[in-house]
């Protein structure tokens, strides 16, 4: 796809190959020769509008163009833009050097509009983590702080005031896991100067402080009352116009009214004086906010209450030492045995495991690492079980352990990874195992835990879906590239780089006869393949989001397809067409797994349940509300008699199904 540069087009996106935009007539050209524009971002007002842009002189990395092409043509205000454009890109050059800000790469003038072209940023902003995951408690807002006050220090130190600090331009950086501040915008910066005689406000309602509002002047106060806005939100999933709408600014005395989490008191009244309606009340500088931070912490912050945590006795048991509320009516873990308890024709066996390997983990730690899990990694754990049913692998972080199934014991445990082990997928005869990571793919002997290939610098991402055929011979594996590696199993051997995919890839499926490969991506579709060639058969369109899980029934004919849109779509493999969508799950639908004789399929969720679905019908059989955490995978065992779930509640769970 290209894109047109006139700002005023109206429908600017064209197809490949293309010469002059079919919606305006404009030439489509690469600026300075090489910055080939691909899709429209955003628009900006009377400013311009910002590309995402493919470099063609460095293997064409993605990069983001902001144009400014102010509608006003005064010539005073053109000259003005020339000159102040120069003086402000450099000065958000030097912000550049901050590895928490993106790296200015150019900045110029052709065809009589101005340019700037950034580094682009792979990675979720904060407002679609809020929706993600929901609200953020006190200790996760005081983490969002330290971190973000520091990049906002650097900022203001350069004499840059952002005037747009909210959710939407806070990224969450996929590579590292960092807060990213974004859209500084020269597009803000002479706009604030070129217009302010008309007193036109730069930012963004709800989040702008009163003297933006009336006068456009801005002080480091200004950011900082945003930062407190930018909190609240994040507080609450409130956004502040919403509030500002019929309250003015009289919303900030009352702002704790609409926290419904517990607050911890001392960072209350941080928050307090950050948004304080006169910018004289507020903080005048970062570096008093971290100041109050810091006198609080040593304090000792109230933390709201954990999830849980646990130590590990020396039996090997674990045991329960924060009271939780459980939906069972008694406890299910007895020992090593297994205890059933009636629950419309299923059994429950619950394990309870450790995500780090240590043998003790403080409130805080744990609280802490769950948390990082949680928002910065939605599959950060991974399971598979062996053909033989006997065997349960499961990956955290730099760890892959072995477990016995029956009766539940830890057989081994070995590190590979320098990161977390995001996938794992078990050969059909049991012997090989595969893992990929945030680093690199392993491939090991299941038996003896020692490593017999690494696959390496193939692909440019983490690797966070992989499957192997039914023949043992390919590993194919998804990444957050874009793209699908088909690997010869045993030598290690790249046969084909699969691309397509406009985004992420987070699934992946192989079909029994090992003829076709199915895939999942967050840009909302299905792509089927042939496994063998690497031919494109035919995408399928429907879901909304992400496709977070894939299944192929054992008769070949259905495909199951799990979704971020909180639905699971049924359809006919051999034709592409949907033949139905199961409705039930209130959040998105993290795992699937299919009994082995093709007649249930289980669907793990955000939500924290699981549902078991007749497949032939897609009638809801049963929910399982045992979890007190999002659900992140499901499996059954190949003797179709065990499912098990994983959590982020820190519980593996085992139901037994007798029906």
């Amino acid at each position: 796809m290209s894109c047109c540069l006139n700002p005023d087009c109206q429908n600017p996106h064209n197809p490949d190959g293309a010469k002059f935009c079919h919606s305006c007539g404009m030439p489509l050209v690469q600026l300075q020769g090489h910055y080939r524009i691909i899709r429209l971002l955003s628009a900006q007002g009377g400013f311009g509008r910002t590309y995402i842009a493919e470099d063609t002189h460095k293997l064409n990395e993605c990069c983001v163009v902001k144009q400014l092409a102010p509608k006003n043509r005064d010539p005073w205000v053109l000259e003005k833009s020339i000159q102040l454009f120069e003086q402000e890109a450099r000065r958000l050059q030097l912000l550049g050097e901050h590895t928490q800000i993106p790296t200015m790469f150019a900045y110029f003038e052709q065809e009589q509009h101005l340019y700037l072209v950034q580094q682009y940023i792979e990675g979720q902003t904060l407002v679609d983590e809020l929706k993600e995951y929901g609200t953020f408690s006190s200790q996760e807002i005081r983490e969002f702080l330290f971190d973000f006050l520091g990049i906002l220090q650097f900022v203001h130190q350069h004499g840059v005031i952002h005037r747009d600090i909210k959710p939407d331009n806070i990224i969450r950086r996929h590579s590292d896991h960092k807060l990213v501040l974004i859209d500084f915008g020269i597009a803000k910066q002479l706009s604030a100067t070129i217009m302010s005689q008309t007193g036109t406000t730069v930012g963004s309602f709800g989040y702008v402080p009163i003297e933006q509002m009336e006068g456009g002047k801005v002080y480091p106060a200004s950011d900082l009352y945003s930062l407190g806005a930018t909190c609240f939100h994040l507080l609450t999933s409130i956004h502040p116009w919403q509030l500002w709408k019929t309250q003015g600014y009289g919303w900030v005395a009352h702002w704790r009214e609409h926290v419904q989490e517990p607050l911890d008191n001392a960072l209350g009244k941080v928050l307090n004086r950050l948004l304080q309606e006169n910018y004289q009340q507020r903080y005048q500088s970062v570096e008093e906010v971290l100041e109050d931070l810091s006198i609080e912490s040593q304090r000792g912050p109230v933390l709201s209450p954990a999830r849980f945590f646990w130590t590990q006795s020396h039996s090997g048991a674990f045991t329960d030492s924060f009271t939780k509320r459980h939906k069972l009516k008694k406890t299910l873990l007895i020992g090593g045995s297994i205890l059933l308890v009636g629950f419309g024709g299923y059994g429950v066996w619950q394990l309870k495991t450790h995500f780090l390997n240590t043998d003790f983990i403080t409130f805080n730690k744990l609280k802490y690492d769950l948390a990082a899990i949680r928002k910065l990694q939605p599959v950060a754990m991974s399971i598979a079980i062996s053909p033989d049913g006997k065997t349960l692998v499961s990956g955290d972080d730099q760890e892959i352990k072995i477990w016995n199934l029956s009766p539940w014991k830890l057989k081994q445990s070995f590190a590979g990874h320098a990161k977390w082990v995001l996938s794992l997928a078990i050969s059909p005869d049991g012997k090989t195992l595969a893992s990929g990571g945030q680093d690199w793919i392993q491939i090991w002997n299941l038996s003896t835990g020692k490593v017999k290939n690494t696959l390496i610098n193939r692909h440019n991402d983490e690797v966070i879906a992989l499957a192997i055929s039914p023949d043992g011979q390919m590993l194919v594996s998804g990444s957050r590239d874009k793209t699908i590696n088909i690997w010869d199993l045993k030598t290690g051997e790249l046969k084909h780089i699969l691309t397509g995919h406009m985004d992420q890839i987070f699934s992946l499926a192989i079909s029994p006869d090992g003829q076709t490969l199915a895939s999942g991506s967050r840009d909302r579709t299905i792509k089927l393949w042939n496994l063998h060639t690497g031919e494109l058969k035919t995408t399928l369109v429907g879901h909304t989001a992400t496709i977070n899980s894939l299944v192929i029934s054992p008769d070949e004919q259905t495909l199951v397809s799990g979704s971020k849109d909180t639905t699971i779509k049924l359809w006919n493999l051999n034709t592409g067409k949907l033949k139905s969508t199961l409705l039930g799950h209130t959040r998105k639908v993290n795992s699937l797994a299919i009994s082995p004789d093709g007649q249930i399929v289980a669907s793990g969720s955000q939500d924290r349940s699981v549902k078991i679905w007749k497949l032939s019908t897609g009638k809801l059989k049963l929910t399982l509300d045992e979890h007190d955490d999002e659900v992140i995978y499901v499996a059954i065992t190949p003797d179709g008699q065990t499912l098990v779930s994983g959590s982020y509640d820190g519980t593996i769970k085992m139901f037994l199904l007798l029906d």
